[in-house]
């Protein structure tokens, strides 16, 4: 590839101006993915991603030259931010809001790769959604995430509750559980999550652990139900991770968590294509939270804790 661009562009985004710099300059050498394609790649996933950013405090990894160079986390909106970059305080950090493309065009050409957001909205103090989020030692177990979440689809859908999946964009997947807004506390949600861990470790103590100390799991799937609490952020869906492959945390259908499944299916020159192909499979998300029958086994839970 050549050398990176000092190429300035002002892009007209919904009436308000983007700059983007440096359009070549790359960002995933093994892949010869340089800094407009992956713009671009935000502007086309920008409807599917964003709902999920909306009113949602936000924590981005920046990798200012790439992949293979350093990165660094960013809560804090800097002073230079254009005026379309909403933002919210809490516990004394002004957040950047990511509720619009002009925001989201603004953060993909600071290079913030990894979007990872609360649990909850800023307006709201109880979670949206409960997440599980699931950690095989590395990505030659990565069928120990599969089974988990086959295993955890297998009780919610006894439960009749809606769940959703996506890969991590790493090692592992994540598993969803819409809730009805405003009805379920972070204290309710880590009784759910608790009894989904217990009952994973029950029915496969070989396979799946809530061991902590990565030293002390062994070659075990990791079922994070801490995760989910509240200051805890998850990565987005369809957010692309700072690994050499570009992969992408993506959203799947059920039919499609299998043994064959591998994460490296879907690095960000695929999901597009995969979009028009298939469609989103987190399309439904939103609608299905008011009819998440979760509240009598909360309380059940809560029954049988006493």
């Amino acid at each position: 590839m050549g050398k990176s661009s000092k190429e300035q562009i002002d892009l007209n985004v919904n009436g308000e101006i983007v700059t983007l710099t440096s359009p070549n300059k790359p960002l995933w050498p093994d892949h010869n993915i340089v800094k407009v394609e992956y713009i671009n790649y935000l502007t086309q996933v920008a409807p599917y991603m964003l709902p999920f950013l909306k009113n949602r405090s936000l924590t981005v990894i920046r990798y200012p030259h790439g992949v293979s160079e350093e990165k660094f986390y960013q809560k804090n909106c800097p002073d230079y931010a254009p005026h379309y970059v909403h933002t919210a305080l809490e516990e004394e950090i002004n957040y950047i809001v990511c509720n619009n493309l002009p925001t989201l065009l603004w953060l993909g050409n600071q290079l913030a790769f990894e979007f990872h957001i609360p649990y909850r909205t800023v307006e709201n103090i109880h979670p949206s959604e409960i997440v599980m989020d699931l950690d095989p030692p590395s990505r030659k177990e990565f069928h120990l995430s599969v089974e988990a979440a086959l295993l955890i689809k297998e009780v919610c859908d006894k439960l009749h509750l809606t769940t959703f999946i996506k890969t991590s964009g790493n090692k592992g997947m994540q598993i969803y559980i819409p809730l009805p807004e405003q009805s379920v506390t972070f204290e309710d949600s880590r009784l759910f999550t608790e009894f989904l861990a217990q009952y994973l470790i029950e029915r496969e103590p070989k396979w799946f652990t809530i061991e902590r100390l990565k030293k002390n799991r062994g070659n075990r799937c990791y079922v994070d139900y801490i995760q989910h609490a509240e200051g805890k952020t998850i990565i987005a869906p369809y957010s692309v991770r700072g690994n050499d492959d570009a992969l992408v945390a993506t959203p799947l259908y059920w039919k499609e968590v299998n043994t064959s499944l591998k994460p490296e299916h879907f690095p960000l020159t695929s999901i597009m294509d995969r979009i028009k192909e298939v469609d989103d499979p987190f399309k439904d998300f939103f609608s299905c939270k008011s009819k998440q029958p979760i509240l009598p086994l909360i309380k059940a839970l809560k029954e049988k804790s006493l």
